[in-house]
């Protein structure tokens, strides 16, 4: 069905109900519960959830199938940013033409871009991708100021034409939408103790994740995806039979930059605002961090690895000492600072500590990451052969 194998149909309605019903599996405790602290069902963290989750299957169709690893990802997310804002600026709130366009200049972008830096490969290619994105953090910071907004980004205003859209209604301020539904609209529903947020902007990125997604089960399954695994496994061998792997290794580019320019172009069209933060170094490596956590290569381990790393940074970083006094508050007053005092420098502004020792024990055990830990606990509970089968297919004597 869809063109998939039984395997990946499976997998793709798994991700399918997943997103669909998210806001009931991230809100698993009560609000009123000591342990509502982790709730992760709130409109603005499960869209970070999808849109990176669309920044990751993009560059892992790079890294995880090409074995290019692009250290410059972040200067396509930024520039899908400025080109769906300029978009709400200059013609309409409509989201539409701002993720088309943001898609198209990311596309154009990471070409020029991958024309230039796959001359190169191994360490040199990676480093040539990183001087591209710190050189267009450069530029949209200070030199481009009146096209980016420099250090303050850019925004819809008030006075801004906006060709296809009417005139607002006084008091009221441009807002994303897609043909009239705002995408902050929420519709919440509350069962005993529980609340859950059905937001119309997550499930339209969502909507576009679970597309992203089966396009990237497509790409994997295709000639064309065969063709980038052996260019991973032995591009030198694969050069001696006279294929030019080039073009093959420039597609792969182009695709995985117009990914990251949807993710960019969804950013603006969830949160209406532009800057260069998006396009700086750290926002590459935290790609590259998402997709080896969730297993480079496979298909939802980088999904996977893009919701654990927002989870962590949106859920942890929020525990401060008042809630860990919370916490153990039923412990004498001594041994209560103690624990406190442990515990706090892995939450908080320290989350990043949690979150390198989880990395480091992935690298360390799960080499294939998260989803070489599924495939683990999924042999472990598979049933074994049978005695009389194993008899059948032994090798005779």
């Amino acid at each position: 069905m869809l063109g998939l194998e039984k395997k990946d149909f499976q997998l793709l309605m798994l991700v399918i109900v997943l997103t669909l019903f998210a806001p009931f599996f991230l809100n698993p405790f009560p609000v009123d519960s000591t342990m509502d602290q982790f709730n992760a069902g709130y409109p603005d963290l499960m869209q970070r959830f999808v849109i990176f989750g669309i920044f990751a299957i993009g560059f892992n169709i790079l890294f995880g199938l090409t074995g290019y690893l692009s250290f410059g990802h972040a200067a396509f997310l930024g520039a899908g940013s400025y080109a769906a804002i300029w978009m709400m600026k200059l013609l309409t709130m409509n989201v539409v033409p701002a993720i088309f366009l943001s898609i198209v200049v990311a596309g154009l972008f990471s070409l020029a871009v991958g024309y230039i830096s796959l001359r190169r490969s191994g360490i040199y290619f990676s480093i040539l991708t990183l001087a591209f994105a710190q050189m267009s953090y450069s530029l949209a910071y200070s030199v481009l100021t009146p096209i980016t907004g420099g250090e303050t980004g850019l925004q819809p205003k008030l006075a801004d034409p906006r060709i296809l859209d009417g005139p607002l209604e006084p008091g009221a301020s441009p807002s994303a939408n897609l043909f009239g539904l705002d995408m902050g609209a929420s519709y919440e529903l509350a069962i005993g103790g529980w609340l859950f947020t059905f937001n119309a902007g997550y499930y339209i990125a969502a909507l576009l994740m679970v597309l992203s997604f089966y396009i990237a089960i497509r790409i994997f399954r295709s000639p064309f995806g065969l063709m980038l695994k052996a260019i991973k496994s032995n591009q030198n061998r694969l050069g001696y039979t006279g294929i030019s792997t080039k073009p093959y290794t420039l597609a792969a580019f182009v695709i995985s930059g117009m990914y990251a320019g949807l993710a960019g172009g969804l950013m603006v069209s969830m949160d209406a605002q532009a800057g260069a933060e998006r396009m700086f170094w750290t926002a590459s490596g935290e790609v590259v961090l998402m997709t080896i956590l969730g297993g480079a290569g496979t298909l939802i381990g980088p999904v996977l690895g893009a919701g654990m790393i927002k989870y962590m940074e949106n859920i942890f970083s929020k525990i401060n000492e008042r809630v860990l006094d919370g916490w153990f508050a039923w412990m004498p007053e001594t041994l209560q600072d103690i624990f406190v005092s442990v515990v706090y420098p892995f939450v908080g502004k320290g989350w990043h500590l949690t979150l390198g020792l989880v990395f480091m024990l992935v690298v360390i055990f799960l080499p294939g990451g998260l989803m070489e830990g599924v495939k683990r606990i999924g042999d472990k509970f598979s049933r074994k052969k049978s005695p009389s089968v194993a008899a059948q297919t032994a090798p005779a004597e």
